[in-house]
């Protein structure tokens, strides 16, 4: 794993040398003029001997001042926005609606109806669906599309155990389908579990952004994604992946509607029978 050089700096500086206790300070106020400049620069600007910056390199179980400036450049890619300690203003209710508003603006037409189709009629077809995801985004996503699913004639099962998505994308047959999402479309273990799935004949659905999850499926229903700097709110684009799946479910509740509007019907009785309440209630929410 890559040391994260924020944290030790910040865990050590009480134990740190007056000298080292000064750089340090300097390259916590500018990370990234500290990864970039040369031990000169650094020198001049810290008010401090070259020694005492390869002293505070050595301090930090580096071993040396290139092997700092390299770790202080990866955690200064990070951003400033989670490294500065300026005081930020939450942000209003309105301005939390807002922002759902904008990123399902962004990605209203991204998906083409041609894609939902496609992916309806092999979801509906599979003898089973698998859902991957992980992560703290995906993972809920994953359970949440089996929740649509189950409810309309379609098997599902979702995983977000790496190697339990590995163990059940062994199994699968053919024609079989793994829903695989994403909300970064990089997830390493969601695309090596769709790969073996892959390779036993199954079909890949990805609901990601373009990029290596995207290329192996065979259908991707694209999203995008779109962070502000204010860091203290959760993602908004998670929404973004939920209207994805509740597009799929839609299209696969039409084609399998004979089927999809008994077992619906069948929930709503028991529902109602147990809450009592309104027939407008939500479905099972």
């Amino acid at each position: 794993m890559t040391l994260d050089i924020v944290s030790r700096i910040n865990s050590r500086l009480s134990h740190l040398r007056p000298s080292e206790q000064k750089v340090a300070k300097f390259i916590l106020s500018d990370l990234s003029f500290a990864a970039s400049a040369s031990i000169n620069e650094i020198s001049d600007r810290a008010g401090v001997s070259h020694a005492s910056i390869t002293r505070l390199a050595r301090a930090l179980a580096c071993k040396n001042v290139r092997e700092l400036k390299m770790l202080l450049a990866q955690s200064a890619a990070v951003g400033e926005r989670f490294i500065s300690n300026k005081p930020v203003k939450k942000k209003d209710i309105p301005a939390i609606y807002q922002a759902i508003h904008e990123i399902l603006d962004l990605n209203t037409g991204l998906i083409s109806d041609e894609a939902v189709q496609k992916a309806s009629l092999l979801a509906t077809q599979a003898g089973h669906v698998l859902i991957f995801g992980v992560g703290g985004g995906s993972t809920v996503m994953a359970q949440e599309c089996h929740h649509r699913l189950f409810r309309l004639e379609v098997k599902s099962n979702p995983y977000s155990d790496p190697m339990l998505m590995r163990m059940t994308a062994s199994t699968v047959n053919k024609n079989d389908v793994v829903i695989c999402l994403s909300l970064s479309g990089v997830s390493p273990d969601v695309k090596a579990s769709a790969l073996i799935a892959k390779e036993y004949g199954a079909h890949v659905i990805a609901i990601c952004p373009r990029g290596e999850l995207a290329t192996i499926a065979d259908v991707h229903l694209p999203i995008t994604t779109q962070e502000a700097d204010y860091i203290f709110k959760p993602s908004a684009s998670r929404y973004v992946m939920l209207a994805a799946i509740d597009i799929l479910a839609s299209e696969i509740a039409v084609r399998n509607q004979r089927k999809s509007r008994e077992k619906l019907r069948r929930l709503k009785h028991h529902l109602d029978e147990h809450r009592k309440g309104s027939d407008r209630l939500p479905l099972g929410d």
